[in-house]
C-alpha cells in the first residue's frame, strides 16, 4: 500500500463510500481533522467504490450497506473473494444481528451505527488496520441468535422480486431460466412462512438478511 504523509507522519488510509452526499461529506471532514488518518477516496454507489478500493489500495474501508449498483456487503465479499488487504468497516443505521453476522461472512473487520461519536469512528479506524476487530456490543450478544435461512442466490433473487423485477426480468439479469427463478422465489417463501414474494422481502429485511 501506498503511504501518506499527513502533518510529517505516516497516516492510515482511508476509501468511504456513502450515497448520501451530505454524510460522505461529514464523514470524510470528521476523520480529516485526525492528525492520522487521510480520507483517499470517496464513492457515491458500490460499484465506483470497489474500483477504486482495487485501484488506490487503502489501509481501511468504510462503507453503508444500502447503496446504488453494489451493496457495500456486496463490495467487502468481493474483496474478500479477492484476497484485498484492505480492512472493511460497516457503518450504517441498520442495527440488525442479520446484517452484522452477514458482514462478518463477507469479511468485514468493523461493523458499527451511524449514531457514534466522531471519536469512536476513528478509534475504530485504528483498531481495525491493527487487525482487530470492532462491532457495536449491542448487536454483538444478539448477532448469532436467529440464522439467516436463504442462500446467496435465493437472497439475490428475493432482493430483485422486491423491487419490482419479473421472474424473466430476473432470469435475464442473474442469466438463469425462468423456472429456476421460479424455484428460488419458492424456496424462500417457504423458508420464511410467507404467502407471497413481498412479505418474504419485507421479513427477510425486518431480520436483516436481505
Amino acid at each position: 500500500m501506498n503511504p501518506t504523509v499527513k502533518d510529517g507522519r505516516k497516516t492510515i488510509r482511508v476509501i468511504i463510500a456513502e450515497d448520501q452526499g451530505m454524510v460522505l461529506g461529514a464523514l470524510a471532514a470528521l476523520l480529516e481533522i485526525e492528525g492520522d488518518i487521510s480520507v483517499v477516496g470517496r464513492a457515491r454507489n458500490g460499484k465506483d467504490a470497489l474500483r477504486e478500493v482495487l485501484a488506490q489500495k487503502p489501509d481501511v474501508f468504510i462503507t453503508d450497506i444500502e447503496m446504488p449498483e453494489m451493496t457495500g456487503l456486496d463490495v467487502a465479499a468481493e474483496l474478500k473473494r479477492r484476497r484485498s488487504g484492505t480492512r472493511v468497516i460497516i457503518l450504517t443505521t441498520f442495527a440488525r444481528a442479520g446484517y452484522l453476522r452477514r458482514a462478518l461472512e463477507s469479511g468485514a473487520s468493523g461493523y458499527l451505527l451511524k449514531d457514534m461519536r466522531a471519536e469512536q469512528l476513528a478509534d475504530a479506524v485504528r483498531r481495525v488496520q491493527q487487525g482487530l476487530r470492532v462491532v457495536d456490543p449491542e448487536l454483538a450478544t444478539e448477532a448469532w441468535g436467529d440464522p439467516d435461512p436463504l442462500t446467496d442466490r435465493e437472497r439475490q433473487v428475493l432482493r430483485l422480486a422486491a423491487e419490482g423485477s419479473s421472474s424473466g426480468d430476473i432470469a435475464v439479469h442473474l442469466n438463469l431460466s425462468e423456472g429456476t427463478v421460479r424455484n428460488y422465489l419458492s424456496e424462500a417463501i417457504s423458508k420464511l412462512g410467507a404467502s407471497n414474494r413481498i412479505e418474504a422481502a419485507r421479513i427477510a429485511r425486518a431480520k436483516g438478511w436481505l
